[in-house]
């Protein structure tokens, strides 16, 4: 029996990193899925004032700290929450406010730096040896972090090949997703995202029966895509106090997974909702993804021996 254990979207939150390092001796696993949307979507300055004493304000709500001890501890929440910090004076903070380029130039700066000693963890924790580690970039991640996760002999960077699991299974993946209103570096066209999961479909040896499809996009309508209804100006759309949701996958993954009829559609993207279901024979699922409150969600698979027996999968979260 081969065990993966398949968690998405940490978004940079280190306490969620910590625990997906922790799963593969927690859960016993073989190999270890890390799949899309590594990185953080904010960073918080910490502005010093003086030779002890600094602020920061993520709520628009002044906070001060008075000893060194206090600012770390205060960065540690954040980062826990997979926001990027920073030490800067109020001259450096206003000059940030008043350019984009400078203020871009350093997020890319912190993203890579932070994905890099993430990485480097793994060399310096538990993590079992012989667990094979798995990290794959996802639509909201840029593609200056890709070098990052190549440089890194522990990890393997599947994109645009074909990834064995174990001497029976294969893993193909494709890390863009169907248009989303927030124009993230890794999206397409359905009919483009269509082409793109057959080609990497082609990387594979054989038929599809054994095969692990890593889609970030879940498929359309599957119950695995459930997302807040956005209105014009992109805020929820609320229905007596409560938020409209509607299905926000892929049709062109639903089209492709209903045709190739794969072993398993591993998906995320879709913080919101955790599920999974058959599509045909294929087993698709989405962890979702609570990275803001440092909570993994994943799910366990058992891949047995021999390939006419049914894989096992339960859900985790904590």
């Amino acid at each position: 029996m081969t065990r993966l254990f398949h968690t998405t979207d940490l978004h940079a939150s280190e306490l969620v990193w910590r625990k997906t390092l922790s799963s593969a001796s927690h859960y016993e696993a073989d190999v270890v899925l890390l799949l899309g949307d590594l990185t953080g979507k904010a960073m918080v300055p910490f502005v010093r004032v003086g030779e002890s004493e600094w602020y920061c304000a993520p709520y628009g709500k002044r906070e001060t700290m008075l000893s060194k001890e206090q600012v770390q501890e205060k960065k540690a929440v954040f980062r826990n929450k997979g926001w990027y910090v920073f030490e800067a004076r109020p001259s450096e903070v206003e000059e940030l406010k008043t350019n984009p380029a400078k203020r871009e130039e350093l997020f890319l700066t912190l993203m890579r730096r932070t994905l890099d000693e993430m990485l480097s963890e793994i060399d310096e924790t538990r993590f079992p040896p012989g667990v094979k580690m798995i990290v794959c970039p996802g639509n909201d991640d840029v593609f200056e972090i890709d070098d990052v996760i190549l440089k890194h002999e522990r990890v393997v960077y599947p994109l645009k090949r074909a990834v064995w699991l174990d001497s029976k299974r294969q893993l193909v993946s494709c890390e863009y997703v169907n248009p989303t209103p927030w124009n993230t570096p890794r999206e397409c066209s359905e009919e483009k995202l269509e082409g793109r999961l057959e080609k990497e479909i082609e990387r594979a040896d054989g038929g599809t029966d054994s095969l692990v499809c890593n889609f970030h996009a879940p498929p359309y309508d599957s119950g695995l895509d459930r997302a807040p209804k956005l209105d014009k100006d992109l805020k929820p759309v609320m229905d007596f106090g409560n938020p409209v949701f509607e299905s926000v996958g892929s049709r062109a993954v639903l089209k492709v997974i209903r045709e190739f009829q794969p072993l398993l559609g591993l998906h995320g993207h879709i913080h919101e909702s955790p599920a999974h279901a058959k599509i045909g024979r294929t087993v698709c699922m989405n962890p979702g993804s609570e990275y803001q409150i440092g909570t993994i969600s994943g799910y366990v698979i058992d891949l047995p021996d021999d390939p006419k027996e049914e894989v096992k999968y339960w859900r985790v979260t904590g």
